[in-house]
């Protein structure tokens, strides 16, 4: 594969306050072979480039990042083809992952992916976060992610009850961000959490600003 591939990652991540050393970088190359290779058999992403995929799914995985906790217990819901669940553990070794799919295939690129990459601590489970059961710790996360899962109203009931004491739940709002915050502030007060940071930001070649949003579980 081409080195050049990862340039948007390598050379626009210090941008983003995001620091990668040759070795996380080396684990993105393999992540990223192997999904352009199952994706040819699978529908794991509609993106058509490894270029793309660089830059809409690895990079923008990585946005919130440097905001978030580098250890403790994170809960990728509907994870997909491991976004943002894998670049966020790639970069913060120490979270204990565990990676909620409910599609058999993708679960399976999962857990090779996870294989190959030698990761530790990075589970991959079959289930939706809608449905609960022992799968899913009720204990306590201390992080929680959700990407293109569902609207807010949805994210708060399904797993602000899964957070442990402050813990922090990321969504990815793309532009509309802000509407959608002041239409469920009564939301946030009823499920207890806060807006805890905005991060507006482009992605490298895109126009339109994004905005990932990191709530904190009040007590």
């Amino acid at each position: 594969m081409n080195d050049e591939d990862l340039k948007p990652l390598r050379d626009r991540a210090p941008d983003y306050g995001i620091s990668l050393s040759d070795h996380q970088l080396s684990l993105f190359r393999i992540y990223l072979d192997e999904l352009w290779e199952w994706n040819a058999h699978f529908n794991l992403t509609g993106l058509s480039s490894r270029r793309r995929i660089v830059t809409e799914l690895f990079l923008d995985s990585l946005v919130p990042a440097p905001f978030l906790p580098k250890e403790g217990k994170l809960l990728d819901v509907g994870s997909g083809a491991g976004f943002p669940g894998l670049p966020l553990k790639i970069y913060s070794s120490r979270l204990d992952t565990t990676l909620l799919e409910a599609n058999s295939k993708k679960v399976s690129f999962l857990k090779h992916v996870i294989r190959l990459l030698m990761l530790k601590e990075t589970d991959v489970v079959r289930g939706r976060v809608e449905k609960g059961g022992d799968h899913i710790l009720h204990d306590g996360y201390d992080l929680i992610s959700a990407r293109a899962l569902a609207g807010l109203d949805r994210i708060f009931a399904w797993c602000v009850p899964l957070l442990g004491p402050a813990g922090l739940l990321v969504c990815f709002l793309g532009s509309h961000a802000e509407e959608d915050l002041k239409e469920h502030k009564t939301n946030m007060k009823k499920h207890r959490i806060r807006l805890h940071r905005t991060i507006p930001y482009s992605l490298p070649g895109k126009k339109t600003e994004r905005t990932t949003v990191i709530f904190k579980k009040t007590a």
